[in-house]
């Protein structure tokens, strides 16, 4: 996993669970949908800002990012968090002392949030998770990386959705498939390659090339 998570474009790591005291006391924009879609994707999309609103996109728009990064039925959490509480969890899960811009919880399907295909004529476990976004880092690294920051918030929510189902980029052949997919669904969202050379200067590494840092980092623990 990148070793820079707040300068770099993208950096989603995904601890088992999130602490009960990050899910509550928030603000809730919007309601849920009744129901899960039958055929089509659609996420039981919950949002919860924690943090000043300013720059947090509308619940419309992060509903149609989560929804186009789906590949089946849906319960999600994404929580607009404020610095200290980001870097609060980083420490708890991760070990690292510095608010991050994004964080992903996957937790496994209750009993009964399960959808049916009737492509595949199976039940499709519903994915469960929460994502929790420091908007002040999002922002920082909007500025750094010359990109606009509606664009920069789509990317982290679709990065997020992706690793929620199981998409990682712990080595290059991961990092390579899953940038396609988010280059594939930003692309049919109308928002430019987040990978793309942007002509700002960038000093962090980006997903793939942490996640090769990373990896060398641990074979050499490993030999010590």
């Amino acid at each position: 996993m990148p070793a820079d998570m707040p300068t770099s474009p993208v950096s989603t790591d995904r601890p088992r669970a999130l602490t009960p005291a990050a899910k509550s006391g928030a603000k809730r924009a919007g309601a849920r949908p009744s129901r899960l879609a039958k055929r089509q994707p659609e996420a039981d999309l919950t949002v919860q800002i924690a943090c000043r609103r300013e720059g947090i996109p509308h619940r419309r728009s992060i509903l149609r990012w989560v929804n186009a990064a789906l590949g089946g039925p849906a319960f999600v959490t994404i929580r607009f968090a404020a610095r200290p509480e980001a870097r609060r969890l980083n420490k708890a899960y991760r070990g690292r002392d510095y608010a991050t811009n994004v964080l992903t919880f996957t937790y496994p399907s209750p009993p009964g949030l399960s959808d049916h295909d009737t492509r595949r004529s199976h039940a499709v476990p519903a994915v469960h998770g929460d994502i929790v976004i420091c908007p002040d880092v999002v922002a920082r690294e909007a500025r750094e990386q010359g990109k606009p920051l509606r664009a920069h918030h789509a990317h982290l929510v679709v990065h997020g959705v992706l690793h929620l189902q199981g998409l990682d980029h712990e080595t290059d052949a991961e990092a390579g498939i899953m940038e396609r997919r988010e280059q594939e669904i930003l692309g049919a969202l109308g928002y430019p390659d987040p990978y793309a050379d942007s002509g700002a200067t960038v000093t962090s590494p980006t997903p793939r090339k942490a996640a090769r840092r990373s990896r060398k980092a641990r074979l050499k623990s490993q030999a010590c």
